[in-house]
């Protein structure tokens, strides 16, 4: 017998795969079952109509008994009335308790759904940018979808029905050998068969199931990795070659659950099969012992519907069995994206910063993404409070890596970067990030109107700041001959605008929160001669008065800098301005008459 042999809910993570396997899932649970702690009351009142309905259930077999052998063959017509109808309440009861603790369970399920999402969407914005960086974004959102759905079943519902089942199991055993002992051990020499056959087939489901999360994961990961990248795909004609890795994602995916379920399919068949030969042996024992006069026809009946009500708990186990292999799968998953630490934090005693001055300083910074290869070597450079300073160089001298560090985004490995003279590392990430604006080569729009993507820095900005800060971007122009003006919705990515006018629009965000320190990188980049003078005009208003770090491949956009420094190899190579480097240096000036003298770009992508 499946709750007997297993112990309940403990023993059944121990028949899933072994000990140590019952173990780990159990902490898995454990861990994710406080998701479900603060709707404890309706966990409660769930759990009290699943004993009602358990109740109410076993007694209709045994008040049929009741009138089969006492009312009927005593003809006794008030107590047939009598026992007819607490038959009929205990049906209606059963049904019920029955609906009701399914329509509260379907409540509690969607608020866990709603707490893990939250939770997990929280906890992803926590994260650093490295995690970001080295995470495929559709593996990603496969775990806050795909695993946490499959974990709202166990949690909310699975439970829950196991603990129902397992007591209408334990319930059943008892009536029936309260009834007729000999009748029930009988009966019950059909329960190591099955014992074993749920063994056999939790071992193979535990890896099966893991599995299946597995191949989810990678296929909704190529699925939107090829999404974002269709422009690409088509542009270079490879739809077919990238329907080719499709298929082989999709293909695994397909046979991962082909092979789980067809355990289900040989398991399911398995256990119909054992409950007619239950039926079988009632009929044929019970059927001997009454024709020697030592058990009645009601005892039989009531044999035969415990028997069948018996296999339905059994059913549902089974089926539990696919949901907890998946849902501690993804569980896995899930505690392991929960228990990621951000590798960028706040230090216990790190201050906020107010208003600044806005010196940027790197002294001696070293760096590496990977450990044992540094991408700087002990860089130090300054800008001043209000000063443009420029970072250029080749593709892949780290001009990008400075950017992110400035932004914190990563730590140093050794140096600092000061604002003002404070480490970084000595503020809070939400301070300094307030400090500064950054406009990327590759502006991001939000789904969403014109006018929230301006004022998504800031909160609750009135309109006339809004339309304030898209003039002085050279934005407001383009915008009001939109047909619903700055009310435009912006599709996915900004697909109905031009990469002008989505840079514009960035530059518009970054002007309306007014930061002190304003990062760019390659702003200009990817657009025409007459975009990039708008850009250009618009920048002017935007470094205004404002200490700018600027990366740049064109070199037209840092003639005017305070400062250039050329970096190779994450060194810096030499530092001054326009005329003092076309004067005096090598690396500089073999980077303008690549542009200018020879007519050609050294390339567009951020360093």
């Amino acid at each position: 017998m499946m709750g007997g042999h297993v112990g309940g809910p403990r023993g059944l993570l121990h028949a899933m795969g072994g000990q140590e396997d019952g173990k780990i899932q159990g902490r898995v649970l454990l861990r994710l079952f406080r998701f479900v702690l603060p709707y404890w009351p309706r966990l409660v009142a769930a759990v009290f109509l699943m004993f009602v309905t358990t109740a109410a259930g076993l007694l209709v077999p045994y008040l049929t008994r009741v009138i089969i052998d006492v009312n009927i063959v005593q003809r006794d017509l008030d107590g047939l009335w009598r026992n007819g109808i607490w038959l009929a309440v205990a049906m209606a009861a059963t049904y019920l308790a029955a609906a009701t603790q399914m329509y509260i369970l379907s409540l509690l399920g969607q608020r866990v759904l709603y707490d893990v999402r939250a939770r997990l969407f929280e906890h992803l914005q926590e994260l650093s940018v490295a995690y970001h960086d080295t995470h495929i974004v559709g593996v990603t959102v496969s775990r806050v979808m795909n695993d946490v759905a499959v974990i709202n079943n166990l949690l909310s519902e699975g439970l829950v029905t196991l603990v129902g089942d397992t007591v209408l199991i334990a319930g059943t055993i008892g009536v029936m050998l309260a009834m007729d002992v000999s009748l029930a051990l009988i009966t019950f020499t059909i329960l190591p068969v099955m014992v074993l056959a749920t063994v056999v087939f939790s071992r193979k489901a535990k890896v099966a199931f893991r599995d299946t999360r597995e191949k989810v994961a990678t296929l909704v990961g190529n699925l939107a990795e090829n999404i974002g990248g269709m422009r690409v795909i088509q542009s270079y004609a490879q739809e077919e070659k990238s329907q080719e890795h499709f298929e082989v994602s999709n293909r695994e995916n397909r046979r991962a659950h082909v092979r789980a379920m067809s355990l289900s399919f040989v398991f399911l068949p398995t256990i119909d099969v054992l409950g007619v030969a239950a039926t079988c042996i009632v009929l044929a024992a019970g059927g001997l012992m009454a024709l020697g006069g030592t058990v009645t026809i009601g005892v039989i009946v009531a044999f035969m519907s415990y028997v069948s009500r018996f296999f339905v708990p059994i059913r549902e186990m089974s089926q539990l069995f696919t949901t907890l292999q998946s849902a501690s799968a993804g569980g896995e998953r899930v505690l392991e994206l929960l228990d990621s630490q951000p590798q960028v934090t706040d230090r216990p005693d790190a201050t906020e910063l107010t208003e600044i001055e806005g010196r940027v300083e790197f002294r001696g910074v070293r760096f590496s993404y990977i450990e044992g290869v540094e991408v700087l070597h002990g860089i130090n450079l300054v800008a001043e409070p209000g000063e443009t300073i420029a970072i250029v160089g080749p593709t892949g001298a780290g001009k990008s890596t400075i950017t992110n560090l400035v932004c914190r985004f990563y730590d140093v490995d050794s140096g600092a970067v000061l604002i003002d003279g404070v480490d970084v590392r000595d503020l809070t990430l939400s301070s300094l990030h307030r400090q500064m604006g950054y406009v990327s080569q590759d502006p991001i729009l939000f789904p969403g109107t014109i006018a929230e993507n301006i004022g998504y820095g800031k909160d609750d900005p009135m309109q006339e700041e809004i339309e304030a800060a898209a003039r002085s971007a050279e934005a407001h122009g383009f915008i009001a001959n939109l047909p619903d003006g700055y009310r435009t919705r912006v599709y996915e990515g900004g697909v109905n605008l031009s990469t002008g006018q989505r840079q514009l629009l960035s530059i518009a965000r970054a002007m309306l929160v007014d930061p002190r320190i304003l990062i760019m990188d390659e702003a200009t980049s990817s657009v025409d001669t007459y975009t990039e003078a708008l850009i250009q005009r618009a920048l002017d208003h935007l470094l205004a008065n404002r200490t700018a770090i600027v990366i740049a491949h064109r070199l037209t956009t840092v003639r005017n800098a305070d400062r250039i420094y050329v970096i190779t190899d994450g060194l810096i190579h030499e530092s001054g301005t326009h005329d003092e480097l076309m004067a005096g240096s090598t690396v500089y000036r073999g980077l303008y008459d690549k542009q200018f003298v020879r007519g050609t770009d050294p390339g567009r992508a951020g360093g």
